[in-house]
């Protein structure tokens, strides 16, 4: 067939996401399988939401509220903004490609990190537009880099904070000094897809503060990760009233289903179950950083519900092997893999499973 989509369209590699625990068994002939390759809630979400989503089924028959009335309501009174800063999206991953394909023309570019979330890319390649990368430092975003980066083509600049595959985190003191330097053309689009497990001691940046500070961002966060909503795809972006005014005309009309709504009502009513989210986290990341740390490997601070591990040798073999042990983790790049925090039998399974992997792949 002679029909084909511009050249751009065929260069894209398709983003892959961490392989089904159901697939894994069938594929290995598995009785058991932790994933930790996606950065999912093990906890997963809150009761109230489990309710809520199980009564909006009686009414899936109806399209679901286009406007999101409650939910956009009930979002702007938590984060005091008004209802009109807000867009919703069908997991923040759709906002952030919407935001590209709102604001950049022809010969526009973007910029980020080089081992960062890789969608800021795909974003841009849809469009056959560049995302260019600057080095990180330390793991770590450069700021004073991408700073450098930015010319007259910029339009966005994505960072991801915390970051996703590294976990590390940057400073409000550092942000605030990067946007302060952006000319008006470039746009910062900060991604707080892990906004609720930062820590609250180390100079946290929180980006609907900085909005409400002046600074001119938008500010993409999810249901998916600390509410534990990832199925059922749904977050948010809050920028200004004029922003978010572009995107809502832009996005599809009926963008989040009704049962998803529902859902992230009902969470974000419960903070106490973030919680005890977030508290599992912390000690249990701290636990298989220490576990990671007595196998010889190294892993940068994590504010993030997962560790980046740079192996120091091919990561295949050693995802291979524990695939096979039937733990899932995330190969990221030649020789580093990507472990969400787990439960703690899941935790001491994933470790017991590197460390024969590791002896196994000598």
């Amino acid at each position: 067939m002679s029909f084909s989509p511009p050249d751009h369209i065929r260069r894209i590699q398709p983003y892959v996401g961490g392989r089904p625990i159901d697939e894994v068994a069938r594929e290995l002939g598995l009785s058991e399988v932790v994933k930790l390759a996606s950065n999912e809630n093990p906890l997963g979400p809150s009761p109230r939401a489990l309710e809520a989503a199980a009564a909006a089924l009686a009414e899936v028959n109806r399209y679901p509220d286009g406007s999101a009335f409650h939910l956009t309501r009930a979002l702007a009174d938590h984060l005091q903004v008004a209802p009109a800063q807000i867009c919703l999206g069908n997991g923040s991953n759709e906002l952030l490609d919407l935001v590209a394909r709102t604001y950049v023309r022809p010969g526009e570019t973007a910029l980020t990190s080089e081992n960062s979330f890789v969608v800021y890319r795909l974003a841009m390649a849809v469009l056959g537009g560049e995302c260019r990368m600057v080095p990180m430092a330390n793991d770590r975003f450069d700021l004073d880099g991408l700073a450098a980066t930015v010319d007259a083509t910029t339009r966005l600049l994505f960072i991801a904070n915390p970051n996703n595959p590294t976990g590390t985190a940057i400073t409000a003191t550092a942000l605030r000094r990067l946007l302060e330097r952006l000319p008006e053309h470039c746009l910062c689009c900060l991604d707080e897809a892990y906004f609720e497990y930062r820590d609250p001691d180390a100079d946290p940046v929180d980006g609907v503060a900085l909005l409400q500070e002046g600074y001119p961002i938008a500010v993409f966060r999810t249901f998916s990760k600390a509410y534990g909503l990832a199925g059922l795809r749904i977050g948010y972006c809050v920028t200004s009233e004029a922003i978010a005014g572009d995107l809502n005309r832009v996005r599809e009309p009926f963008n989040t289903n009704l049962v998803a709504q529902a859902a992230a009502l009902a969470a974000l009513a419960d903070p106490d179950h973030v919680a005890r989210v977030v508290e599992l986290n912390a000690n249990e990341r701290a636990r298989l950083a220490d576990g990671l740390r007595a196998l010889g490997l190294d892993s940068p601070e994590s504010q993030a519900n997962f560790l980046y591990c740079n192996l120091g040798r091919l990561a295949a073999p050693v995802y291979d092997a524990m695939l096979h042990a039937g733990v899932i983790v995330r190969p990221v790049g030649p020789t580093a893999i990507r472990i969400t925090v787990g439960l703690p039998a899941e935790n001491d399974r994933c470790l017991a499973a590197l460390a024969a992997a590791l002896e196994e792949t000598t």
